[in-house]
């Protein structure tokens, strides 16, 4: 079984790259990357193909995740079909994906900061206009729900087993 995971926030290029760099780092660091599918996209086209903004990939950088290769894309419909679980950041991103998603698919949509573990916001907030604090904000934000998330999906994996 593979499980898969679709980070979403709006441009795809600060919060919802952040969040698939550093979750899957930890896929990767904990074995799982044959059966953990990460991706992210935004949910308007802004910056179709564009790498993360800069101050993103410094940020994460300092703390040890790459994100350079990861590229800007939107949402597709198939996307509300093949993916398990589609994460938004904030409650914007999530009010689009509810209405573009179909009904039987409604089930996977939900916000990222669900998962969070120590740290207490119903969002991620959108750092693209602020300053360096917000993307330090952002990864705290990310890195605690990531954590979260993986116990998450180590249990999901462990139901699905034979």
């Amino acid at each position: 079984m593979t499980y898969s995971i679709l980070f979403v926030c709006m441009g795809n290029i600060c919060r919802s790259p952040t969040a698939d760099g550093v979750f899957g780092h930890l896929v990767k660091a904990h074995g799982l990357a044959q059966a953990v599918r990460v991706d992210s996209a935004g949910t308007h086209n802004y910056h179709p193909g564009s790498a993360p903004d800069e101050r993103s990939q410094a940020t994460a950088a300092k703390r040890g995740y790459d994100l350079s290769a990861l590229r800007a894309r939107q949402i597709n419909p198939t996307d509300f079909e093949s993916f398990d679980l589609i994460l938004a950041m904030d409650w914007d991103n999530l009010a689009l994906l509810q209405e573009a998603c179909p009904p039987a698919h409604q089930h996977k949509l939900r916000r990222l900061t669900e998962f969070c573990q120590q740290l207490s916001s119903p969002v991620v907030p959108d750092p693209y206009y602020g300053g360096a604090r917000g993307f330090e904000e952002v990864l705290d934000l990310v890195q605690d729900a990531c954590g979260g998330l993986l116990l998450y999906v180590r249990q999901q994996l462990s139901a699905a087993a034979p």
